[in-house]
């Protein structure tokens, strides 16, 4: 069993090439008890982006708040506070705050998935 808030949580850089303005906080993984999965929120500054890029393993993902866009396999997609995303296994992805305020999401990946 494990409760906490957001609020409480180190939020830390993303440690990955190419992203610009992008943190991370660990909410829910092993620590925590959920063996297989991780569930991160990540906060994009205005003008942040992660680094387009692709990895073996698929996640979810839940706008919390703010708005920005989701490339996925060449394709662009708006994305605001209540978008839900699939990203499959090993497409090109990236995640952009094109707005003025930060866009917060959830993300939830393989344990593998979480460097």
């Amino acid at each position: 069993m494990f409760l906490g808030h957001l609020k409480d949580m180190k939020e830390v850089p993303m440690n990955m090439e190419g992203a610009v303005k992008v943190f991370k906080k660990i909410a829910i993984g092993k620590d925590e008890g959920w063996d297989d999965y991780v569930m991160r929120v990540f906060r994009i500054e205005a003008g942040g982006h992660t680094p387009k890029h692709k990895h073996p393993w698929p996640h979810i993902n839940y706008v919390i708040r703010g708005a920005g866009r989701l490339l996925i396999d060449g394709k662009d997609y708006s994305i605001e506070e209540g978008s839900v995303a699939f990203v499959p296994s090993n497409l090109v992805h990236q995640f952009k705050n094109d707005g003025n305020e930060d866009l917060e999401l959830i993300c939830i990946v393989p344990t593998k998935g979480e460097y």
